[in-house]
């Protein structure tokens, strides 16, 4: 026990080191991270216009005038939503934009009845709230040695329920197979993710879990690899992109830490 606490102790160490090095330039990582789908998705909105009006129209049968709105929201939604995030320019509009474009697709695209594209979502949600949180610090973090009045008391709060939708993604990620490897996989993620959801050795857990859902990610995600003519490619680039984003609401959480509702911040009252 005395070595695996020495070994904890130390892990922790060497996060911090990490931390302090990089903690100017974290926080727009996580951020770039972040919009990262939203970004490829709009792009996509103005690269594949004609296919994805024609796309809308023969599911919905609602004629092309209401899906050429229905893709236009959608570029001109994210992509401007991308522009605030990365610009900290009114952050909490721009994260309530690409809320409202989560919810409008996974209506448009019947999301609500596939369980796992429905968990990446919600996961999604979660990482556009630490987005908010992180705005609301820094928006405090301007009137220096002026009472918060207890504001802070939201901000703990969506940091609390970005954390815990942030776990969705990887149950998508868990996978049943009797291999050794992919047993301690899914054992090792399961167990950081708890850690990471009740606030429990937040940033270093969150740490490793950006390490291991980066090598996952580029590992079978790899859509660069495949032709461009095959229908995978435009899969496994949305799967890709989907979980870089979530990769960023990790990355957010080392940057923020896991705020006031957490294991944590109650240790520092023991």
């Amino acid at each position: 026990m005395a070595q695996q606490n020495e070994l904890l102790s130390k892990a922790e160490e060497i996060a911090e080191e990490v931390l302090r090095r990089g903690k100017h330039i974290l926080p727009t990582v996580a951020r770039l991270c972040l919009i990262s789908t939203f970004l490829e998705d709009g792009i996509r909105m103005w690269v594949q216009w004609t296919e994805q009006r024609e796309y809308m129209d023969l599911s919905w049968g609602c004629g092309k005038f209401l899906a050429t709105v229905f893709v236009l929201v959608n570029l001109i939604g994210q992509l401007g939503g991308c522009v605030m995030v990365i610009g900290r320019f009114r952050v909490t509009i721009a994260c309530g934009v690409l809320f409202f474009i989560v919810v409008l697709q996974t209506v448009a695209y019947s999301i609500l009845w596939d369980v796992q594209f429905l968990f990446r979502n919600l996961a999604l949600i979660g990482a556009l709230l630490l987005v908010l949180a992180e705005s609301r610090v820094e928006g405090k973090s301007l009137f220096a040695g002026v009472p918060s009045l207890g504001e802070n008391k939201p901000k703990n709060i969506l940091q609390l329920a970005g954390r815990s939708l942030l776990a969705f993604m990887f149950i998508t990620l868990l996978r049943f197979e009797l291999s050794p490897m992919q047993i301690f996989q899914d054992v090792l993620g399961s167990i950081l993710m708890v850690m990471v959801t009740i606030g429990f050795k937040t940033k270093l857990s969150a740490l490793i879990l950006v390490c291991l859902l980066g090598a996952l990610n580029f590992y079978h995600n790899a859509w660069w690899n495949i032709p461009s003519y095959k229908p995978l490619r435009d899969f496994l680039k949305y799967d890709f992109f989907q979980t870089l984003s979530v990769i960023g609401g990790l990355l957010m959480i080392v940057s923020l830490g896991p705020g006031g509702v957490s294991m944590d911040e109650h240790k520092k009252k023991w």
